[in-house]
């Protein structure tokens, strides 16, 4: 049965059972569970997710034909030329589907498109369908080939070969199983979150460590929470922040807490930052980091950034598309162009 034909089958009673959603992630060392959807909520993670797919996205694709001389020609009548340059599929421009893939393949190891093939023989592909890597299972065959199967929304489950699915993969264990940035540095990314939902918290609650209403005498319960809410109240929330706080019946009060600058929170957000910045290989200045940039370096650290973080993902990209699409490897050849980032320095 075809791809289309089964994609709306209702799926076995235990289809859904069977399918591993990497939904609510894994624990790391803050205690907070991390997934590749509240890991883009942290800010430094989101910063370089977006330069590197973005960059990628950007970059010139283009088809050539290898001459005889041992040079090259742009072919402009390949079929892949407007596939991979202008429009992969009716609802995404070339830019769109490269930065989706890119973000998958950084965040959970692989990003997959179903390939929609008018002709194998001739080359000819009518689109590439993106699909939810959530929802994308890989296995090796007895004669070590490769069979995916994808679950739909509805719960189908799909058998789909090899040379029906387009992969770009970031790294892997085994060569099977994807491995994205979030699963090699969960803990990392867990303590930026956590420290980024503390100062939340901290801001919310007027950015003040909290305090103890000192009362001489004896309140009841009633008494006690009635302050309490009174207080919550008139100083509690940014705000509020520095209103005069005025006491009756002789009440004190009583810091409980350090300051923010006190436990060094601040230095703890900057670490996070170039730290989670290094699991990308991303030069801290990108994602507005500046505490290090100089006029003198920051030319170097973009040349390093095109070297070290970007080449790796353009050698990806065409190594994969020569893989998965292109019949003539030995004739046509794809190219992803860097020299548009090398236009000014």
């Amino acid at each position: 049965m075809s791809f289309w034909s089964t994609l709306f089958r209702k799926s076995s009673s235990n289809a859904l059972d069977r399918l591993v959603y990497r939904l609510d992630g894994t624990t790391s060392a803050s205690g907070v569970h991390v997934n590749e959807t509240n890991a883009m909520r942290v800010a430094a993670v989101y910063s370089c997710v977006r330069v590197i797919a973005e960059t990628i996205g950007s970059l010139p694709l283009n088809m050539y034909r290898r001459l005889d001389d041992g040079g090259r020609e742009r072919a402009a009548t390949h079929p892949l030329q407007i596939l991979l340059h202008d429009r992969p599929n009716p609802w995404q421009t070339a830019q769109e589907f490269r930065e989706m893939l890119t973000e998958h393949a950084l965040l959970r190891g692989a990003g997959y498109a179903f390939i929609n093939w008018r002709s194998r023989e001739s080359n000819i592909v009518d689109e590439l369908i993106p699909l939810n890597p959530d929802r994308v299972q890989v296995e090796q065959m007895p004669d070590m080939s490769l069979r995916y199967t994808v679950t739909t929304q509805v719960g189908a489950q799909i058998p789909v070969a090899a040379e029906d699915i387009f992969t770009v993969r970031y790294r892997s264990r085994d060569g099977l199983q994807p491995v994205g940035v979030i699963d090699s540095g969960r803990d990392a990314i867990g303590v930026a979150y956590a420290t980024q939902e503390y100062a939340g918290r901290f801001y919310r609650n007027d950015a003040t460590p909290g305090v103890v209403l000192k009362h001489p005498g004896k309140l009841s319960k009633e008494a006690a929470e009635r302050v309490k809410d009174n207080w919550n109240n008139v100083y509690s929330g940014v705000g509020n922040t520095r209103r005069t706080a005025l006491l009756e019946e002789g009440m004190a009060i009583e810091r409980l807490t350090l300051s923010a600058d006190d436990s060094q929170f601040l230095e703890t957000r900057q670490f996070q930052r170039s730290e989670i910045a290094g699991l990308f290989r991303v030069p801290p200045h990108m994602i507005g980091d500046l505490s290090r940039a100089t006029f003198s370096n920051i030319e170097q650290q973009g040349l390093e950034f095109l070297s070290y973080c970007i080449l790796p993902w353009i050698t990806r990209w065409e190594q994969s598309i020569v893989r998965d699409l292109v019949t003539a490897p030995n004739i046509y050849f794809p190219k992803l162009s860097p020299e548009a980032i090398l236009r000014a320095d």
